[in-house]
């Protein structure tokens, strides 16, 4: 499970992640794959707070119980890797339609490229 201050909640925080809101020193940057797409504001303050992370799996991807079991997958998958990223880091995790039919290694290799795209 992902604690608590490692989650984007507000809808303000999921927009400027991926509208690519924000002031100096933002880095924003993003890439895809075929399951999913990435969405990452890397802030250089050095005071920021830890790294937060949103999923998003819309109804393109399936019925409640298709995208409640992608959500939870993505989920579990990106709370192994939190610890690794610096903090300050706003990351926002989009399932494709792709991503119904995929396996939790699939959508975990997904989600490893598609960080290596971006910078991680």
């Amino acid at each position: 499970m992902l604690p608590r201050h490692h989650r984007l909640t507000l809808p303000r925080d999921f927009a400027d992640v991926v509208r690519g809101r924000g002031g100096s020193g933002v880095r924003r940057s993003s890439a895809g794959t075929a399951l999913l797409v990435v969405h990452l504001r890397d802030t250089d303050r050095p005071d920021a707070a830890a790294t937060r992370v949103g999923v998003v799996v819309s109804k393109t991807v399936g019925n409640s119980v298709v995208r409640h079991r992608v959500s939870r997958r993505l989920r579990a998958i990106v709370a192994t890797r939190v610890p690794d990223w610096p903090a300050g880091s706003d990351l926002v995790v989009r399932a494709t339609s792709r991503a119904a039919g995929a396996s939790s290694a699939e959508l975990g290799a997904a989600l490893d490229q598609a960080l290596t795209k971006v910078g991680r």
